[in-house]
């Protein structure tokens, strides 16, 4: 598939966390304002009925209820993070997962997430 049309939601959360065995250490709990970006399109890469490749509303509502699990939290005691190590990587690839099991019965996928630790550091997953 080719991708004509991609669709961006965002939603930010404020979280502790800290990483296990981080360069043999454990990181101490610290704290982070959380920016997700979820880029979205349409199964079929193109356009619907009503011309429209994703729906902004829902699929944002969607993103914010599950950064809403994370916010003003410790994202290590939320699984699968209370047993992986919550780093922008594997928070990315949760948000992935979730909210691409979220938005399959609107015809729609994730095409890529990203996770800002703060204004200036960034991880991006594309599944």
């Amino acid at each position: 598939m080719t991708t004509q049309f991609s669709v961006r939601v965002e939603a930010r959360f404020e979280a502790a966390h800290f990483l296990r065995e981080y360069r043999g250490i454990s990181e101490p709990l610290h704290g982070h304002s959380y920016k997700v970006e979820a880029d979205l399109a349409a199964r079929s890469g193109g356009i619907d009925d009503d011309a429209i490749a994703v729906d902004f509303v829902s699929a944002k509502r969607k993103l914010e209820a599950l950064a809403k699990k994370l916010d003003y939290g410790c994202i290590n005691d939320v699984a699968p993070f209370d047993e992986i190590n919550p780093s922008a990587e594997n928070i990315a690839q949760w948000f992935a997962r979730e909210l691409g099991a979220a938005v399959a019965d609107e015809n729609a996928l994730v095409t890529a997430i990203t996770i800002w630790e703060g204004p200036v550091n960034s991880v991006t997953y594309r599944p």
